[in-house]
């Protein structure tokens, strides 16, 4: 899979311990639009998805976190390679939070019910077709509380990209 970018905000000690989280995006692009959740108490955008389970292979873990937070089922073969984006920032129970973001392109079907996270349910977690500038503003000039700013970026990079390589022409 190519590397998209990488996010270090290289305020961590580099000599201390890491945790790693590799995780799974869905990239859900309809008529012009793309499928993000958006939280509705911070107000911002993300592709649905989220970290892979011990055992889950990537496709897999993208069927369900789709499935999860956006409440639809992706189709079957549909799934296709986009990009991965490392971030690696302080942790919270460790020194160094490394986490690889594998991006897949994929088509949805069926409407399932959401079965949020006890945070996402806090945060309104609600699925959406947005205009891919929409999001990115929003992401961009809205205050995301500290360190979800990060998140923030790294979906509006990831969008930005999409819009330059023709994904929404």
């Amino acid at each position: 899979m190519r590397n998209l970018f990488t996010i270090d905000t290289q305020d961590y000690d580099s000599n201390g311990t890491v945790f790693s989280r590799p995780s799974v995006r869905a990239i859900i692009i309809e008529e012009q639009k793309v499928l993000m959740v958006h939280s509705l108490k911070y107000d911002y955008y993300k592709f649905p998805g989220g970290g892979i389970d011990t055992g889950e292979g990537m496709e897999e873990a993208l069927c369900r976190e789709v499935a999860e937070e956006a409440g639809r089922m992706v189709v079957p073969g549909s799934v296709r390679e986009y990009g991965l984006v490392r971030r690696i920032t302080r942790g919270d129970k460790t020194d160094i939070f490394l986490q690889d973001n594998f991006y897949y392109l994929c088509d949805v079907g069926e409407t399932v019910g959401q079965h949020l996270d006890d945070y996402e349910a806090e945060e309104r977690f609600t699925p959406e077709f947005v205009i891919p500038q929409h999001a990115i503003e929003t992401n961009r000039f809205h205050d995301h509380h500290g360190r979800w700013g990060i998140v923030q970026e790294r979906e509006s990079r990831v969008l930005e990209m999409l819009m330059d390589e023709g994904y929404f022409q």
